[in-house]
């Protein structure tokens, strides 16, 4: 478990809800959430699919508007704090990278309040230097002049979470980052994660659907199910007592080598996407599962965990088809690996 940074009981919270509803369409899928996360945290994000956490994101980045009750972020309104707030989607649409650059994917953000595409040359130097000191904080500055599409996927996520660093920010929002990683990849990007915390103080929210991973990174646990919400440690949350108040039906957590398995006391969950959390973490299936089937302990079908993979492919588009263009006055990129603060 990571080590909690001091908290300051003065300071302003990073997320204040008050009695927060959460609706898509007619269908509401938060019901009276209470939150209090404090900045400079790293919290994981958990549920079953349709529980509510690609909602709760995009209602803190402003994307999805509150039906009901109070959601304060660093003391304002969503929409007054939208500047302080980075959001990295799930996905995006097959395709939509196309052949841009990784420089070029990263400023496309900078300012993206700014109307208009015309640039002073001192505008662009400023740009420039965002865009060099994002690719630097995220270890990610040699791919700045490869296509986003000859990129692994662990290496297109830490590009992707450069490009929502080119702005100075207060907090980080992932949706499922861990999603179709190998196991090194996994924990590639999680390391990144705790050193933004780390160097920038930054306040992250990344939901997953396996929670090993996060065990140690993660400095507080939030479990949505059955549209209400339980904030915690892991061992206040991820137990017994908790899930089963959570989920309305009796709830089990076995641990096994250092993991945690969560799973109903009696017969299967109704809820489609498995709760039982594998240790395995690199199975490519968005849902953290190789392959779609109800789990038991033990499994009815033959297979070990973890699963073995092979390393990350190298890219589908070998970069020699495509000759390597600088980035428009892009400073030295400093060393893979070594990151520096975000802009003041």
């Amino acid at each position: 478990m990571a080590a909690a940074p001091a908290l300051d009981p003065e300071a302003v919270p990073a997320v204040l809800a008050r009695s927060l509803h959460l609706a898509r369409g007619a269908r509401e899928v938060l019901s009276g959430l209470e939150l209090r996360i404090a900045p400079g945290q790293v919290v994981g994000l958990f549920g079953s699919n349709g529980a509510g956490k690609t909602s709760l994101l995009q209602a803190l980045a402003g994307l999805l508007p509150v039906r009901h009750g109070d959601l304060r972020l660093f003391g304002g309104t969503p929409a007054q704090a939208r500047r302080s707030i980075a959001y990295v989607a799930q996905g995006v649409p097959d395709g939509a990278y196309s052949r841009l650059r990784a420089c070029d994917f990263v400023a496309s953000a900078w300012q993206g309040e700014r109307w208009g595409l015309s640039l002073s040359p001192a505008l662009r130097a400023r740009r420039a230097n965002a865009v060099s000191r994002a690719l630097d904080a995220t270890a990610a500055a040699h791919l700045a002049g490869r296509g986003m599409d000859e990129l692994s996927g662990g290496e297109r996520q830490r590009v992707c979470i450069a490009q929502a660093l080119v702005n100075p920010v207060r907090m980080l929002l992932l949706d499922e980052p861990l999603a179709n990683l190998d196991p090194r990849s996994q924990r590639s990007v999680l390391d990144l994660v705790r050193e933004l915390r780390d160097r920038q103080g930054l306040t992250v929210l990344l939901s997953a659907h396996d929670v090993n991973p996060l065990l140690g990174v993660m400095d507080r646990v939030l479990y949505l199910a059955g549209g209400r919400g339980r904030l915690g440690s892991v061992d206040e949350v991820i137990e017994p007592v908790a899930l089963s108040a959570l989920y309305g039906l009796p709830m089990r957590v076995a641990r096994h080598d250092g993991y945690l398995f969560i799973h109903p006391a009696r017969g299967f969950m109704a809820e489609e996407g498995g709760h039982c959390h594998h240790g395995d973490t690199g199975t490519g299936d968005p849902q953290g599962h190789g392959h779609e089937h109800r789990h038991e302990h033990p499994h009815e079908h033959p297979h070990e965990h973890p699963h073995q993979h092979s390393p990350e492919p190298p890219s589908e588009h070998p970069s020699e088809h495509r000759p390597e263009q600088e980035c428009e006055h892009l400073p030295a990129p400093s060393q893979p690996g070594r990151s520096k603060g975000n802009a003041p």
